[in-house]
């Protein structure tokens, strides 16, 4: 498959799912390639391109997706080794960088801007939307201040484990209107395709309190907390854009440094180990032809001397293959490193030109490799490395 003909139908394939159409599509969509391709999947799994940036649980995202692509028979080895790796330098980033401080940084800033609005947490009541990891990191974070923590989540059994482990109280979903009316923070972190607390749900909270103010954290994305909420009187909300803002200038700035730093490391390392993979199978080729060679040649001179005794002819044949195998060691060698070096020569081509080599393409390769001349109009692309 090309490119452009790959491309197209992925375009169609996710029209059909979402029921937009093509053109629509189109202005949503951006496209990586080559190497960029390369540095932008392990960049997502590192958590960099997340909107919390440094949150863990695209990992597990990326993980179950490649699962599920893998059941149905739709990844590639290509695919497959690009999408292991990355797995692999997310799971790097997070234990030798201190990206996942930009989360709890996240939390502790929401909290931080509603100690300002009450004056203290010390008698403030939080709830807290949702028992996954952020949801988890919120509530563990909230009962070392507030007054009282609950924990709402549309599974029971896991707001009460978490309730159980870090001291705080839990309340059914159904209750979730009154939940909302009682406390002064409301930090949410769930899974929901839309806002959880719409205009309509905050304002009616708003009544019941009397006027009191109230914070709202909204870690979610999608929202779980409606922007339009930000509009009532006496509401403040945070979403992650606004948390982003705010660390703009934090000492988080070294982590997500590290982290980037240790991202292109990788895709370089990657794309290096790849280059020289490539121009193996031409190296096998021309080692192939070679020995077809040498072992037509001995042929014929077996014939041509047939005075000459076994002995000899095992010596012969051994002195041949051995100055064959001297000859082709250096070469071969040097273009597996020349492969592996930054340049964009297309090592393989050119033996398989010079030596009237068969074209090789291992499976899978045009889809990180393919030298695509244009990114459709409409799809902006990543820059080549």
């Amino acid at each position: 498959r090309t490119f452009h003909g790959a491309l197209g139908d992925l375009t169609d394939a996710l029209s059909a799912v979402t029921g937009l159409d093509r053109e629509t599509l189109r202005t949503h969509l951006y496209v990586h390639y080559e190497d960029s391709a390369v540095e932008h999947a392990f960049t997502v799994a590192a958590g960099l391109d997340s909107m919390a940036v440094g949150e863990s649980q695209i990992l597990g995202q990326l993980r179950c997706a490649l699962a599920a692509a893998q059941e149905r028979g739709h990844v590639g080895p290509a695919l497959n080794v690009l999408l292991q790796q990355a797995l692999r330098v997310g799971k790097r980033v997070h234990s030798e960088t201190g990206i996942d401080s930009v989360s709890h940084s996240l939390v502790e800033t929401g909290l931080q801007v509603a100690g300002e609005v009450f004056g203290s947490l010390e008698d403030c009541r939080v709830l807290v939307l949702g028992a996954g990891g952020m949801g988890a990191l919120a509530a563990t974070t909230a009962v070392r201040s507030a007054a009282d923590v609950t924990v709402l989540n549309r599974t029971p059994d896991r707001a009460a484990r978490l309730a159980d482990r870090i001291g705080a109280a839990t309340r059914v979903w159904d209750e979730l209107d009154k939940a909302l009316a009682e406390a002064d923070i409301v930090i949410s972190s769930t899974g929901a395709i839309g806002p959880l607390v719409t205009l309509s749900d905050a304002a009616d909270a708003q009544v019941a309190r009397a006027g009191r103010p109230q914070v709202y954290v909204d870690l979610a994305l999608p929202h779980d907390v409606a922007p339009e909420v930000a509009a009532l009187t006496g509401v403040r909300r945070l979403g992650l854009e606004d948390l982003g803002r705010l660390l703009a200038t934090t000492t988080v700035t070294p982590a997500v440094e590290a982290a980037t730093a240790l991202v292109a490391a990788e895709a370089r390392a990657f794309r290096t180990a790849r280059a020289g993979d490539g121009v193996a199978p031409t190296v096998t080729a021309l080692r192939e032809r070679t020995a077809q060679v040498v072992t037509r040649e001995l042929s014929l001179l077996h014939r041509r001397t047939p005075h000459l005794d076994d002995t000899v002819r095992a010596e012969l044949d051994r002195a041949v293959h051995r100055i064959v195998d001297k000859l082709l060691h250096t070469p071969t060698t040097r273009v597996k490193e020349l492969a592996s070096s930054p340049g964009g020569v297309d090592y393989a081509a050119a033996l398989s030109d010079l030596f009237d080599l068969p074209r090789t393409v291992r499976d899978g390769d045009p889809a990180l490799t393919s030298r695509a001349a244009d990114v459709p109009d409409g799809l902006p692309g990543g820059e080549r490395s």
